[in-house]
């Protein structure tokens, strides 16, 4: 996955348009680093909670609208809606306040999460050491590239290994082509690579037998097989990292909050069942983790 950003170049935004409707990438002050279980034990969500947002009563979540399933509108209206939005609902809810949901620009989220504009951002955003400097990650989701063929898979692909010697598209610039060039590397006979502006282009190539295998990142994969119904996304996903759900590094109160809301969701499978209506439950985590990024 890219460094900073949860995507490719303009892979998502061709994406949307196809559909017509990865940064790779996260301390705090003296807290938790990598925790597998959350902050401060025997207390609840919302008595962890800080008792300026328990008065305000208003959790203010943003996001960053383009990016689907993760973080899209309805079709045909402003409403926002993905594995992002459900998510922040869920987590307000367990902490008894009313959510605020606001898309922003993405290179935006984290200088208004640092000036008090949004207390928490949820966009796919990836828990990196750069990152974590600026804030923290309560990690709620762990994602990768996968091998997408044509519905069947009739080259019997099953590894990166069995792309060698084959046709395979990548597109410019993505961490998924850097993933095709160092299997590369490792290839008795070479695949041959082409390279697309995006995905949907590069499915294209799929479609008209030009090459029979992509990587594309596992949402947005998850994504094309289900409204389109004529790809096959393979269950392995390669160059995996964890997303995050960002909070001040000043707000460790808030951080521990989410961090044991978010707990109890996958405890109650109010999680999965969120992720599992968007296809995307190959990404959940089993814990609900700070700052454990790479």
């Amino acid at each position: 996955m890219q460094p900073f950003r949860r995507r490719a170049g303009s892979f998502v935004a061709l994406a949307l348009a196809a559909l017509v409707t990865v940064s790779c990438g996260r301390s705090d002050q003296g807290g938790t680093s990598g925790g597998t279980a959350p902050a401060a034990a025997g207390k609840s969500a919302t008595e962890l909670l800080p008792a300026d947002l328990k008065k305000k009563g208003v959790l203010r979540v943003a996001t960053a609208v383009g990016y689907p399933p993760m973080e899209m509108y309805k079709p045909g209206t402003t409403e926002l809606t993905g594995v992002d939005p459900d998510l922040a609902r869920a987590v307000a809810n367990r902490l008894g306040l009313r959510l605020e949901l606001t898309n922003a620009a993405f290179d935006g989220l984290i200088p208004g999460l640092k000036s008090g504009r949004f207390d928490l951002v949820m966009s796919s955003m990836t828990d990196s050491p750069e990152r974590r400097k600026a804030v923290d990650f309560v990690d709620y989701f762990r994602t990768g590239g996968v091998i997408m063929t044509k519905k069947g898979n009739p080259e019997g692909i099953k590894t990166l290994e069995d792309l060698c010697g084959k046709a395979v598209v990548l597109a410019k610039g993505s961490s998924n082509l850097a993933i095709g060039q160092e299997q590369n590397t490792r290839c008795g006979k070479k695949m041959r690579i082409s390279q697309s502006e995006d995905a949907p282009t590069g499915l294209l190539q799929i479609d008209s037998g030009r090459a029979v295998a992509t990587i594309v990142d596992y949402p947005v994969a998850a994504m094309f097989v289900k409204e389109k119904g004529t790809y096959e996304a393979l269950p392995e996903q390669y160059g995996t990292a964890p997303w995050g759900i960002a909070v001040g590094k000043d707000r460790s109160g808030l951080r521990d909050a989410v961090q044991r809301a978010l707990q109890d969701l996958i405890d109650d499978g109010g999680y999965r069942k969120v992720l599992d209506s968007y296809g995307v439950g190959g990404s959940a985590v089993p814990k609900a983790t700070v700052n454990d990024g790479t």
